[in-house]
């Protein structure tokens, strides 16, 4: 075996009855020990050898909610020396279909609810002329087909290289097709082992995991090194405000991941205030971005909010906020993980000084090894990743993100970063959502303009934004322009698709408050 599945098979040799998962809500929730984990991947594993003949490097796929079957499926792949592929259900079937075909995927397992979802894609892929990758489009199955009857014993596993390709995770593609990151088996260890620093995680710990695991977020930041660290992990389905406060009151879960979205749900919950949150000793924000209100009301239940900062590439974990640190540096990504060098550059590839703004460059033993059929990417420059997110490093060796290269705004030669506009933004009476964006302008080159959708109850006027605004950033920061939608564009991944918006706020009114429809 591989060390990434002997770390997992450990666990099952010498804690055997300890909790591993614990999957579903509520009273439904079923739970899996170690050795009962164990004996599930060998039983995928020998479907993926014995019923599917499943060679090393053959792709495949799964679409489902987050279920341990999944987990199971990529130790299974690990130890057949196979590439598993998550597909995000919340896509379009030709978007979906694109990246099976991208892929060359030869089995796509799926979940009971994506059954006809699967068929769908299948269908889409159907045509004479093929894929481009001239296999035939996939076969269809049920994932609950690799544990419903025992599979051929002894199981024919190959050797399988420690560096080896194990998961294939697709870019959420909003400024262009897809790419897909190939990540190796000694690339999830070394991105486990940056989690445990990061969390300083042990076997003791428990996690409840409640994003999509066909993230790597999701299945990286804290899930799979939980498990490879021997702790337990409490898995949802999918999030659920009301599920994620009534499990950390009944579970006592002591590590939980969250994104801004999913912390302002529990924030704005009935139960916020009154759910016992004690057993946490830390929340980590899987976001490169968050608003301070959203770290404040954490702090004032008395829970650290760390942070991780990394990309779908990058395995992700890269630069972590400690929950030691996270209250003396609230807003901060934190520092490099250990083994992690971290470069920031500017538009000639020179470093920058501290307190300077300049690209994140990553170099590190769980960055992917490449895309997916484009092993030249431009991304890739003598082993650095480049990231595209810019970023400052304090004198202490911390880094504050300030938002995308592409998003930057340049305006009249001040450089004006929209995530620190939309960060404010989050406060502001009125206001549920906002994205700011760069427009062109005879003056000054480019001014900033603040897009926002009101709360039901409110209607925030421009004068209104404005005046919030100017007594929290400076003065040449403020949006020129303030214009009311109903709705943000957004992808499927739930990311403002900005570009939209330029080209909404091109047919708007130059004055004054407008309504824009994203249809």
């Amino acid at each position: 075996m591989t060390p990434f599945v002997e770390a997992l098979a450990r666990h099952a040799r010498a804690t055997p009855q300890r909790l591993a998962l614990r999957c579903g809500v509520g009273d439904e929730a079923q739970q899996t020990d170690f050795a009962a984990l164990w004996r599930r991947i060998e039983r995928v594993g020998g479907h993926l050898r014995g019923t599917w003949h499943i060679a090393p490097g053959e792709r495949v796929a799964c679409l489902g909610l987050n279920d341990e079957l999944q987990l199971a499926l990529l130790f299974a792949c690990a130890r057949a020396g196979a590439i598993f592929l998550p597909l995000n259900f919340r896509l379009a079937v030709p978007e979906l279909a694109t990246i099976v075909r991208h892929a060359g995927v030869r089995v796509l397992w799926s979940d009971a609810m994506h059954r006809d979802m699967a068929r769908q894609i299948r269908d889409a892929l159907e045509p004479a002329s093929g894929n481009d990758n001239d296999l035939p489009p996939p076969a269809i199955a049920s994932i609950e087909g690799l544990i419903a009857v025992p599979s051929i014993k002894p199981v024919d596993y190959p050797d399988v290289a420690a560096d080896a390709p194990v998961l294939l995770a697709y870019t959420s593609g909003t400024t262009g097709e897809p790419k897909g990151a190939l990540h190796t088996q000694a690339g999830l260890l070394a991105n486990a082992e940056a989690s445990w620093w990061a969390h300083e995680m042990h076997a003791d710990d428990h996690v409840l995991s409640t994003l999509p695991m066909f993230h790597v977020g999701g299945l990286c930041i804290q899930t799979l090194p939980a498990l490879l660290r021997g702790a337990s992990v409490t898995l949802h389905p999918r999030f659920d405000p009301a599920a994620w406060l009534a499990d950390v009151e009944k579970h006592r879960p002591t590590l939980s991941l969250m994104v801004p979205a999913t912390m302002r749900a529990v924030q704005c919950h009935a139960r916020w205030q009154t759910t016992d949150l004690s057993s946490l000793r830390g929340v980590m924000a899987g976001s490169s971005v968050v608003p301070m209100s959203a770290i404040d009301a954490f702090h004032a239940r008395g829970i650290p909010l760390g942070q991780v900062y990394g990309a779908t590439e990058t395995g992700p974990v890269s630069i972590a906020l400690r929950f030691g640190e996270a209250k003396a540096h609230p807003g901060a990504v934190g520092r490099a993980c250990p083994g992690v060098d971290i470069r920031l550059t500017d538009a000639a590839g020179q470093d920058v000084p501290a307190g300077d703004v300049g690209e994140i460059l990553v170099r590190a033993p769980n960055v992917m090894r490449e895309y997916w059929r484009m092993p030249n990417h431009v991304s890739f420059d003598d082993g650095w990743f480049h990231s595209g997110d810019l970023a400052r490093r304090r004198e202490d060796g911390c880094f504050d993100v300030v938002g995308r290269s592409k998003d930057m705004i340049i305006s009249g030669g001040e450089n004006i970063y929209p995530a620190e506009i939309e960060n404010a933004l989050v406060d502001c009476p009125g206001v549920l959502e906002a994205a700011v964006v760069g427009v062109p302008d005879e003056r000054w080159g480019e001014v900033p303009v603040a897009v926002i959708v009101p709360t039901p109850s409110a209607s925030a006027t421009q004068q209104a934004v404005l005046d919030f605004l100017g007594a929290r950033i400076a003065r040449f920061k403020l949006p020129r322009r303030v214009v009311i939608v109903d709705a943000l564009p957004k992808s499927a991944l739930g990311k403002v698709q900005k570009p939209i918006l330029i080209g909404w706020l091109s047919v708007a009114p130059e004055s004054g408050n407008a309504t824009l429809s994203p249809s």
